[in-house]
């Protein structure tokens, strides 16, 4: 009989391993797919950045170094001239008149709605209704509320000269008055913005946990003590998103300056985002170039306050 035949193991130099190419294929192959499938699912946001935020960054920029012709089509590469037109005393009062407004809009509306809600987080009868009634301006569209402060402002029939009349003081030239015409289109917007921030910072008051409160008040903290140690500190990043939100939004505001205003009397309103608009579209005007070059400046302040503003405010944000 011949002895069974007899299996010898490889050598160690040939024994398969995990880090073979074999196994390192197996491997390739889903973090591929994965990979694969990840663009692929993300092909539809980038479509849509590329079309309606990229696209239209890159042609801002292109046409903010070029001159255009009667029908504004670029025609003639200019290089920085339309952002050194802009070192001008007209431009410097725009910026200004953007800074005021956008300050003006934004503190009292935040600060103002910070005080209603914690007015309404007192046990009183019918704080629902009140509630309901301070966010109410949030259902308005900006022309709607523009149109009913344009008749609020009249000064023949407006409730604001009524109310002012009534106290013996004469009638106020509320949207003619260089002096007095950027503090009423930006307490406009403080109304208009007013609803949305009471409804997020009532959200945040009712996400604060009430055994921290109840805590609190066995603690002696009531009244001012227990809004300025414990509502105030934990209402903080939707603050912090509030001031975020508004300054861009206040910004960007154009509509309530159209209707009510026109970027008038003697530009006392105009605006960065307005002087676009008259450079651009209003009175038949097609200078894209000049209007793109101060497109950017708004996005580089845009960009400037958020920055600042994330870099300073935040460190002050309680995430609990």
């Amino acid at each position: 009989m011949h002895p069974p035949p007899t299996v010898t193991a490889p050598p160690d130099d040939q024994a398969p391993t995990s880090d073979s190419p074999r196994s390192t294929a197996r491997r390739g192959k889903p973090a591929r797919f994965e990979s694969g499938l990840g663009w692929l699912l993300l092909l539809p946001s980038v479509v849509v950045f590329a079309l309606f935020v990229f696209w239209p960054l890159g042609r801002t920029l292109y046409l903010s170094v070029h001159g255009n012709d009667l029908f504004g089509a670029p025609s003639v590469y200019v290089g920085a001239e339309h952002y050194r037109e802009m070192l001008s005393a007209e431009f410097g009062r725009v910026l200004a008149t953007t800074g005021l407004f956008t300050l003006f809009s934004v503190v009292p509306a935040v600060l103002g709605a910070l005080f209603v809600v914690l007015l309404l987080e007192a046990r009183i009868r019918g704080v629902r209704v009140l509630r309901t009634a301070f966010a109410l301006p949030f259902a308005f569209s900006v022309a709607t509320a523009s149109v009913v402060f344009a008749v609020i402002y009249n000064p023949a029939i407006g409730v604001a000269n009524g109310v002012l009349g009534s106290f013996g003081i004469d009638r106020v030239n509320w949207l003619t008055d260089p002096s007095i015409a950027l503090p009423a289109v930006c307490a406009a917007t403080v109304w208009m913005n007013f609803g949305y921030n009471v409804l997020v910072l009532s959200a945040g008051v009712a996400a604060i946990s009430p055994e921290v409160v109840e805590a609190a008040r066995l603690d002696g903290a009531t009244g001012w003590r227990l809004a300025s140690r414990i509502t105030v500190p934990l209402l903080s990043p939707q603050l912090f998103f509030l001031v975020v939100v508004s300054t861009i939004h206040a910004l960007q505001s154009f509509g309530q300056i159209h209707i009510l205003t026109k970027g008038g009397p003697d530009q006392a309103t105009t605006t960065l985002v307005y002087s676009i608009y008259e450079k651009a579209f209003a009175f038949g005007s097609s200078d894209f170039g000049s209007a793109s070059a101060q497109a950017v400046v708004l996005l580089i302040v845009m960009l400037g306050c958020t920055a600042v503003q994330f870099g300073i405010l935040e460190r002050r944000v309680h995430y609990r």
